[in-house]
């Protein structure tokens, strides 16, 4: 009896571990929401705004489940990526328009995350006291592991990356859960920050976008479908995509936004760091209360191992895109595919050439990628809602928690949009401008081309 109590316990134990195995397009995902952009979004929203932006941190969570779930949806009941799906039902243009507001979105965030990574690698080399001045150079760093990024991946394909994100997103998420239980964190005050309202006019727009941009960006939305059919998933998975869902977008990203927010608006303001200037030394003041004296080693090798997961997994969204669009096949045995993954990769070392302080860049890439978010959820509920695309078209709940998700990403791109508006005459706030109006005017065109293809029918 204890034999056969003991052999049933091993198989359940290794059906569960199956079950676990199939997890993972979305904590992909969710390895580039939790990221360093994200990472850094947070720990200037702290120390700047202390718990004010909470309601933000709160929604980014909940909407990133919903767009991850309309995503899925598609991918599931379409089986085909999100770009050949649009080219099919709404016509090339507007599938060029998805692929160029991606590829845009992505790139920018592929050059600043690296920026992050070699600027954190040349760090830890400082701090380690490394005699050989070449390994304190960011630039240098920002080449190699942008050849490392084009060997591994070129030659790995998606696993590479997906195994890479379920540890490292881990390792992140329970290092700040383990400083949230000890940093003083005011009750009180957090309880304030829930209440909706955005702080310090242009600076407060800017840090909620990015805040929000973390969990809902273009990127996230349209991978989706791509990294479930690498998984072979179909229809038949809907359930283990659920988990998957909710797994690593509700709960280990809601668990680790809320876990870096609420230490760093605990923490930092009363160290007195400035948020304008913050750097990865001043940040790791947050871990200080669990780490120590080893605050800064355990904060730079976090936010290197999440600059690492983050680019795996960014860097194959583009040759994704790319790839559906031009009829290649979305695998590394195509030669054409994986030279565009080697040089999206190869790309991303100008990063390390970039000026200015990471963190603020950090910001500033989710803020962008928002911009161009509502047109990619417009996709989304064009064809959820058309029968001709989609067996199953949306529920009521799953269509008005896409449109409030459309809501409040374009609100609070708005807002950070009109902000730039009055800096328009430098160079970066300009190409934000434009190029604002120009998904502005495709989420219009969009919208009229449905309308009019609903009263025709």
């Amino acid at each position: 009896m204890a034999t056969e109590s003991k052999s049933s316990n091993s198989r359940g134990i290794g059906r569960i571990g199956a079950y676990l195995g199939r997890l993972g397009p979305t904590w992909l995902a969710g390895a580039i929401a939790a990221g360093p952009a994200t990472m850094g979004s947070l720990l200037v929203a702290g120390a700047s705004f202390e718990y004010a932006l909470l309601w933000v941190v709160v929604l980014s969570a909940i909407l990133g489940t919903v767009g991850q779930y309309l995503a899925m949806r598609l991918g599931l009941l379409t089986e085909a990526g999100i770009v050949s799906v649009a080219e099919r039902h709404l016509g090339s243009f507007w599938a060029w328009v998805l692929v160029i507001d991606a590829v845009l979105a992505a790139g920018l965030a592929q050059i600043v995350i690296m920026k992050t990574l070699a600027s954190v690698s040349a760090t830890i080399a400082a701090e380690a006291g490394v005699g050989v001045a070449a390994l304190t150079d960011p630039r240098l760093w920002g080449i190699a592991w942008a050849v490392l990024l084009a060997l591994g991946l070129a030659g790995g394909g998606y696993r590479f990356a997906e195994v890479g994100a379920k540890v490292l997103v881990s390792i992140v998420v329970v290092a700040f859960l383990a400083a949230a239980f000890v940093a003083p964190i005011d009750p009180a005050a957090a309880a304030g920050g829930l209440v909706p309202g955005i702080p310090a006019g242009v600076d407060g727009a800017l840090v909620a976008a990015g805040i929000l941009g973390g969990a809902v960006h273009i990127t996230l939305l349209t991978m989706q479908s791509y990294t479930m059919r690498a998984r072979g998933w179909t229809v038949r998975d809907a359930d283990t995509a659920l988990v998957d869902i909710a797994s690593s977008m509700l709960l280990a990203f809601g668990a680790f936004s809320l876990a870096v927010f609420l230490v760093a608006a605990s923490v930092l303001p009363s160290a007195g760091v400035d948020p304008a200037t913050i750097d990865g030394v001043g940040a790791a003041q947050t871990l200080g209360p669990v780490a120590g004296e080893y605050a800064t080693w355990v904060f730079l090798a976090g936010l290197l191992g999440a600059a690492v997961s983050t680019l795996g997994g960014n860097t194959i969204v583009p040759p994704y895109l790319l790839a559906d669009k031009l009829g290649w096949e979305r695998s590394t045995d195509d030669g054409r595919y994986r030279a565009a993954i080697a040089g999206f990769a190869l790309v991303s070392a100008v990063g390390a050439f970039l000026g200015g302080t990471f963190f603020q860049l950090l910001v500033l890439t989710l803020a962008f990628g928002l911009v161009g978010t509502p047109f990619a959820i417009a996709v989304l509920l064009v064809l959820l809602n058309d029968p001709d695309v989609v067996p199953e078209t949306n529920s009521l709940p799953a269509n008005v928690g896409g449109i409030a998700l459309f809501a409040v990403a374009a609100v609070l791109a708005g807002e950070f949009v009109q902000g730039e508006l009055e800096t328009i005459t430098e160079p970066a706030s300009a190409f934000v401008v434009v190029f604002a109006v120009a998904m502005a005017l495709a989420i219009v065109g969009l919208a009229g081309k449905y309308g009019r293809e609903r009263l025709a029918a």
